[in-house]
């Protein structure tokens, strides 16, 4: 006998119905590749780093077999090809420190500068205008920019226009340029984390009175501050691993630099000049290759372990 619920569509007196079978038994072949996929990848970059070290170390055991470490880390004449051959490799890094720390001081103003107005003051059509304009500039050969930062920052600026006493090169010249070569990694990376905050943040901030420029200091900075030291420690390691422009306009004399003005080597660019030399496989010179590739290696991981460390002490997670 049928009761009047059941027949007026009233609240269920019976048995309540089976729930849907549970799917998680069920074989899904195109997840399982993708985590497939997904494993392979992360497996091959990690063999990768592992190869990219063994490549690196071992013919710099042999460098450090015949070279004290501390001679290489602290010695402050560089020329390892000359009859009386000196190894100390604090020359390179002074010079590769001068360029860096230039180059920052260009790109990180301006970077994020160009991310606080694409992420919080452009217009979408405007964004969409000007994000490409400046990514063109990530696109230029870094070959151009060593023939720019030659030719017209150290030729023309420097010495002609604002008659400083530089020769024909310096190191100033090569991190002005490579300084704006990274302009548009930071400002992307950054820009992309800025977008990523909720607007419920800035709709807050506004609601307690804060205009445009303290919402985006103090609210949104905190927020996407995990992606923006992203960028600004892969500029870091752009501008330290950076070879064209620097073998160019920074020159080649090994020598320790106390002046922006004055012409370096650095790391990057020793490795490219030595690299097209005529030293014998296996020999001491030609191991140095491999010794100041290992100290780059280690300077660059040391940057993003810092990185690291900091972001997770002052990031706010929301």
């Amino acid at each position: 006998m049928t009761t009047v619920s059941e027949r007026t569509g009233g609240p269920a007196t019976g048995r309540t119905p089976a729930p849907s079978a549970s799917f998680a038994g069920r074989r899904r072949p195109g997840e399982f590749l993708i985590k497939l996929g997904l494993r392979v990848a992360a497996g091959i970059t990690v063999i990768t780093t592992v190869g990219i070290l063994i490549a690196l170390l071992i013919p710099s055991l042999s460098f450090f077999a015949e070279v004290p470490v501390l001679e290489f880390l602290f010695g402050t004449r560089w020329a390892p090809r000359f009859a009386d051959a000196s190894f100390g490799v604090l020359p390179l890094v002074t010079a590769t420190l001068w360029t860096t720390v230039i180059a920052l001081l260009v790109a990180v103003p301006f970077g994020l500068g160009a991310a606080i107005l694409l992420a919080e003051y452009a217009k979408p059509r405007v964004r969409k205008i000007l994000k490409p304009l400046l990514e063109i500039l990530a696109g230029i050969p870094t070959v151009v920019y060593g023939f720019f930062a030659l030719q017209f920052v150290q030729g023309t600026v420097l010495r002609d226009w604002l008659r400083l006493p530089t020769g024909a090169f310096s190191v100033l010249a090569a991190g002005l340029v490579m300084g704006v070569m990274i302009i548009p990694t930071i400002a992307s990376i950054a820009e992309d984390a800025m977008s990523a905050v909720p607007s419920a943040l800035r709709q807050g901030s506004a609601a307690l009175g804060a205009n445009r420029m303290q919402t985006t200091l103090r609210v949104v900075f905190p927020a996407a501050l995990s992606g923006i030291v992203a960028a600004v420690v892969l500029g870091i390691s752009r501008a330290v691993g950076e070879t064209m422009i620097v073998a160019i306009a920074a020159g080649s004399q090994a020598q320790m630099v106390s002046n922006p003005l004055e012409q370096g080597q650095t790391m990057t660019g020793f490795i490219a000049n030595a690299a097209l030399g005529d030293s014998r496989v296996g020999s001491l010179e030609y191991n140095t290759l491999f010794a100041v590739g290992l100290l780059l290696f280690l300077i660059t991981l040391l940057i993003n372990f810092i990185s690291i460390r900091f972001v997770r002490r002052f990031r706010e997670a929301y």
